[in-house]
């Protein structure tokens, strides 16, 4: 009883196996038979030295240049100062479309941040760079204080 068990159990487990062999060589074929491509003209925005509170919004522009539709399933920026925005729905093959972003041009400084995008092209994610500066605020020009009589700048 034992060996008739033990054989049941053995061959069940070969089954299995080659089963789960067979599965992975078919979502190989899938993988290898999509054609999705998602070409950037640029991955690098630069936005060069802006002003403080400017306009932050820039557009990083792609073409789908494959045979299947592109999906770009999300779009995350690397903190909560870059926001991107994304086409929600299958870019055909040979369209071209755009990933907007806008940073926060209230902060002042020099910066560099990433866009990821999640798409069907690669399990690779994609990686879109901005960088720049932005300009302190201007200083308000206050009137000089004048001495009157009676002012507590008056010497006395």
């Amino acid at each position: 009883m034992r060996k008739l068990l033990l054989s049941l159990i053995i061959v069940t487990g070969f089954t299995l196996v080659n089963a789960q062999n067979v599965i992975n060589k078919d979502a190989t074929k899938t993988e290898e038979s999509t054609n999705v491509t998602i070409d950037f003209v640029s991955k690098v925005m630069d936005y060069g030295t802006i002003e403080h509170n400017a306009d932050g919004a820039r557009s990083f522009v792609f073409t789908n240049n494959g045979t299947e539709p592109l999906l770009i399933k999300n779009a995350k920026g690397s903190c909560g100062c870059t926001v991107p925005t994304w086409p929600r729905e299958p870019i055909a093959p040979g369209v071209t479309a755009e990933i907007g972003v806008k940073y926060a041009t209230n902060r002042v400084g020099k910066f560099t941040k990433t866009i990821t995008l999640t798409t069907n092209a690669s399990k690779k994610p994609v990686i879109l760079t901005i960088k720049g500066e932005v300009n302190p605020a201007p200083k308000e020009e206050t009137a000089p204080l004048r001495k009157t009589e009676g002012s507590p700048l008056e010497k006395k």
